[in-house]
């Protein structure tokens, strides 16, 4: 398997970027890396490290997409960026992955238009992967459309499906429909077109889905346009941070035998971080697309950008991109 990683997508690139690589080369066997971006910086890193040169290239970039540009806009302009050179490895079949920690507007617009979408699929989406009390629950879309139509939906639920089942290893994993209460008749003309749709299709469909019900995990992959999709996930990340902020807070403010108590729990509240560390996540399929385009989270580590490599290789190994071309192809 050959990766094309943005050597310079992240707060912290190159560094972290190429301490993820290292650490993957380490650990999983069988990968070869593209790292893309200015040669001297990337060579620079790399002096840190004794690893096998024969596993990893660097692709000379000159170029950087920030955060703050026109995505369509930088990406006709900047075509010597790191993260162009990155996509078009994948566009021309060098490479069978790409993983970028950078612009996130730039990566999904250059996915769409440099990689190009899989036939059938009128609007890729975007798919993280969150930590719910019963289990992992996935978000399709999380921000890629603003504005979706009911069969839009429907796409998003078969590809969530076929990832879920693929990348998480859950057979027949259910879907559920966000939306603003339980019974089939709530919601906007969207969230009921969709349901009646979803209702039709070969799914394991368990209807509509409170915001509220979201993070038990007990419904695995949840449909939502990317606007609902987008809030959801800010506000869940919000107030988990909020949560583990205001639990430290209030236990260095009390007295002795909280604190006391607090040492108890360390190996819990351990646990707990963990489990909303999005690190440990590695970072967000991109579904849709003619390749395995991997968003990681803009402030990721090397130990992110290791565990986006792991996914990426499972997303690889299972053949998730086949198996959504086929679903598809059957439904055509």
């Amino acid at each position: 398997m050959k990766i094309a990683i943005d050597g310079m997508g992240g707060d912290n690139a190159p560094k972290a970027v190429v301490e993820g690589v290292i650490k993957a080369l380490n650990e999983y066997q069988g990968i070869e890396y593209y790292i893309t971006g200015p040669k001297e910086k990337i060579e620079e890193e790399l002096k840190n490290y004794t690893y096998d040169k024969s596993l990893i290239n660097i692709v000379d970039a000159r170029e950087v997409i920030s955060p703050n540009e026109h995505p369509v806009m930088a990406l006709k302009k900047k075509k010597d960026s790191s993260i162009c050179k990155a996509l078009k490895l994948v566009k021309d079949k060098e490479c069978d992955a790409v993983i970028s920690g950078g612009s996130t507007g730039a990566f999904l617009a250059g996915c769409t238009l440099i990689v190009g979408r899989i036939k059938g699929i009128e609007r890729p989406a975007l798919a993280p992967i969150m930590p719910g009390k019963n289990g992992s629950f996935m978000i399709v879309d999380a921000g890629a459309n603003v504005d979706c139509k009911p069969n839009y939906l429907v796409q998003f639920a078969k590809m969530g499906k076929i990832y879920y089942q693929g990348v998480l290893g859950k057979e027949n994993p259910s879907v559920g429909l966000v939306n603003i209460g339980a019974e089939e008749e709530k919601g906007n003309e969207l969230t009921k077109a969709a349901h009646k749709l979803l209702k039709e299709e070969k799914l394991n469909f368990v209807g509509n889905v409170e915001p509220r019900e979201t993070s038990n995990g007990d419904v695995n992959v949840l449909v939502c346009d990317g606007f609902v999709g987008n809030t959801l996930l800010k506000m869940y990340e919000g107030v988990a941070s909020t949560l583990l902020s205001m639990i430290k807070d209030e236990i260095l403010s009390s007295g002795l035998l909280s604190k006391l108590g607090a040492l108890f729990l360390k190996p819990v509240f351990k646990s707990l971080k963990i489990k909303f560390d999005y690190k440990e996540y590695g970072g967000a399929p991109f579904l849709g697309v003619n390749g395995i385009c991997i968003k990681a989270h803009g402030s990721s580590d090397g130990k992110a950008f290791k565990n986006a490599i792991r996914q990426t290789k499972t997303f690889y190994d299972n053949k998730v991109l086949e198996k959504i071309k086929e679903e598809l192809q059957n439904n055509i």
